[in-house]
Order: C-alpha cells, then structure tokens, then sequence
C-alpha cells in the first residue's frame, strides 16, 4: 500500500540498527532511522543492484520524493543510470557555483593585480565589489548575456554617475574575455554594448587662462594671509606645473637647491606599474624664484620629510584639498581656478604668450611623455636646456604679470 502523509509525518524509529523500511511502490521506500527519515530507491542498471538517495523528509515531502523517482525510472528506461546522472548534475552546479560572474572576476584580479599599481587594483576590485557584484557577481559567467549586463550597468547609469558606468562595461569585459580564454564562457557580451550607455560628458579642470587673470592670481598668491606653507604651495604650484599629488607630497630628499632640480621617483609619477619600477625619474628645473621659494620654506619644514607636511603630523603629506581650499579663500570658486588648474594655465598661456617654446618641451615637463621610441628623449641632456630657459622665461613671465606690467607677447631671446 502506497504510503500517505500523515503516516510519514507521524512514524516513529522503533530502534533497529539500520532503521525501518517502508515501501511506498517502483523501488522507492522511506528508511526511518535515530537521525532522521530518509527517501531512497532501489534499481537495478546494467544487472547491477543500486540504491539512489532522494532526499531527507521533511525537506524533501512524499510527493517530492515520488516526483524524482519517477524522474529516475524515466532515465533508467532511456538506458542512463540515475546514480550516475546525478553525481553528473552535482558537479554541473560545483562547476557553475566556482565559475560565477564574481569568482571569475575575483581571479582574474588576482592574476593581474601585480602587474597594476595598488591605486588601480584596489579602485578596480571596489567599483566591482559595490557596482557588479550586488547584481552579476553570483550568476554562472556562462549564463550571463547582454542584456543582463546592460541592466546592471543601467542601475550605475541612473545614479548618474556615467563614467563608472563605462569604467565597469571595460571592467566586466575584461572578465568576460578572460572567461572566454579559460573556457568558462562562450563570449564576451561587453562589446555589444557599444553605445548603449549615456556619454561621458569631459569636463575640463577649471583655470586661469588670459594672462591679466593670471597676474590677478599671482598677486593674490603674493598676498595670501593664510599658513606660509600653503602660500609656498600655492605659488610652487603656478612656477613647477606638476601634478597636485606631486606637489603635495614632494619630498626634501628631491630637491637640490645647489644643482637647481627637482626629481621626482619614478614610482612617484602618474604611470603604469611596470615604468613606476624601470622608467627613469621626472626632472623638473628650478628658476631662481621657484629656489627662493624652497629657501624660505626650508626653515619651517626642512626639518621634516615633507616640504609641505599636515598641519596636524608631520608624518603626512598636507592634504590633498590644501590648495583647493586655499584658491577658494583668496575668492576663485571651483569653476574658476583649482589645484590642477595650474597645469592648463602654464600649457596654454606659455604657447599662446612665450614665443619661440615648443610645444613637445612643454608637455615633457608635464610628463606627458609620448610612447614610442621618441619618448625617452623628453630627459635626454640636450633637451633639458631647452626646458630650463623655459621654467626660467615661465617665471620671469608670472613675475611681469603679477607686477600689472602691460600683456605682451614676449619674443624668443
């Protein structure tokens, strides 16, 4: 007699060893143990007495049970074995569960990470961790398709922060071109979504670009009441041109006030991990103003690391929102002037006013080197002069300009 619900809900194990066994019909029985009520099914395959496992009551009901029994003696009747079929099943869902969006991208971080600068293998895996992952991170990498991409990177887009959404549709192709590689997917769906996302709209940094407005900013430098720290920041900021982690962080140890140079570490710059460890040091000219600077600065900090430490440890670096905090007490919003501001100001008035410069030497000293083989002339010696007359015609031109003298174009020596 097929067994009912009440009866499985209620039978007891009456304290055999191996536990009681109650048939139910087409091999399938409930074994009742100490431990607990267990579905099982007895077949034979290939002549070949076997016993299938169906689950544990109550998590598995009767009917459930009977539904994989018959499950089993359809296989059996196609000639497969249901034993064999679900270890085959079980390892399709291991394989599946090791192979998810997130497992895949994981991997693939830790393959690349040493070959990224920490900036760049800590920024990537955190946009991952908090964009992707939540919606694609526990999907098989194989099931994942366009549109399912596409929906996750639409939630990104409609915070509005656009440009995440395109860093993270190149981030999840590198995952997917990786899976594709491994053989843990097909194809990479990222491609396809080519024009799908709103465009980033570039935005240039705001700065001072007519030469009268760069005299009122370097007067108001000059005139600066706050810390003499940050006034030193400030006008080294407009004389050098670097990178405003780079100003702040500058380190005594780079400086040469004899030779007239800053130099820069290699791993200090803006580059790829590999010309941080192997690529050649920034060089940066001084002229006599950009000395007198360091020299008045250099009894107040030259005690230290920092030429331009916190206020609160010298241990630090001063923070990287000094200089911006401090153009907004001399009156400039954040539309008008910012720290790296200072960078386009130099570029484009030096090739506008400074007659005669050319624009390579220029955007060598901003250490936008160009690739290829012509790249590594930028610091040979013979065009390093040409760069220190231009920090040096850079300085005098500010000082011209702070004085109110009338704009003019200066003419090549």
């Amino acid at each position: 007699m097929p067994l009912t619900d009440t009866f499985v809900r209620h039978v007891k194990h009456k304290g055999t060893a191996i536990g009681e066994r109650y048939a139910d019909g087409g091999g399938m029985y409930l074994r009742v143990k100490a431990a607990g009520k267990y579905w099982r099914m007895d077949y034979r395959f290939h002549s070949k007495a076997k016993t299938l496992a169906l689950g544990v009551y109550p998590a598995v009901s009767l009917a459930k049970a009977r539904q994989r029994r018959d499950k089993a003696r359809e296989l059996l009747a196609e000639g497969v074995d249901p034993s064999a079929a679900k270890r085959a099943e079980k390892q399709c869902r291991a394989t599946e569960a090791a192979n998810t969006f997130e497992a895949l991208a994981r991997e693939f971080h830790a393959t690349k990470a040493s070959s990224w600068s920490d900036s760049y293998s800590e920024r990537w895996l955190r946009i991952m961790e908090k964009d992707l992952f939540p919606y694609l991170g526990g999907q098989p990498i194989a099931s994942i398709r366009a549109k399912d991409l596409l929906h996750a990177l639409k939630r990104i887009e409609g915070r509005g922060v656009i440009e995440t959404a395109h860093t993270l549709r190149q981030c999840a192709g590198q995952v997917f071109r990786y899976g594709v590689q491994t053989g843990r997917c097909e194809s990479n769906p990222a491609p396809d979504l080519q024009g799908a996302l709103r465009p980033v709209i570039t935005k240039s940094m705001a700065a001072v670009l007519e030469p009268e407005k760069v005299g009122e900013l370097m007067r108001a430098i000059q005139g600066y009441g706050g810390q003499p720290i940050t006034r030193a920041a400030l006008l080294l900021s407009a004389l050098l041109f670097q990178r405003p982690g780079n100003i702040r962080a500058m380190e005594w140890a780079w400086i040469d006030l004899e030779k007239a140079m800053l130099t820069i570490p290699a791993q200090d710059m803006k580059r790829r991990l590999h010309e941080k460890i192997n690529g050649r040091p920034h060089l940066v000219p001084l002229a006599t103003q950009a000395l007198d600077a360091f020299n008045a600065v250099q009894p107040l900090t030259g005690h230290g690391r920092y030429v331009f430490p916190s206020i609160r440890t010298g241990e630090r670096p001063m923070s990287e929102n000094t200089v911006n905090a401090a153009l907004r007490r001399l009156g400039y919003t954040s539309d008008e002037m910012t720290a790296h501001g200072f960078r386009a100001m130099a570029r484009t008035v030096m090739a506008e006013q400074l007659h005669g410069i050319q624009p390579d030497v220029i955007e060598a000293q901003l250490a936008h080197g160009k690739s290829g083989p012509l790249g590594a002339a930028y610091d040979r010696a013979e065009f390093m002069d040409k760069r220190k007359d231009m920090m040096q015609r850079w300085a005098d031109y500010l000082d011209h300009l702070a004085a109110g003298a009338q704009v003019l174009a200066l003419q090549a020596a």
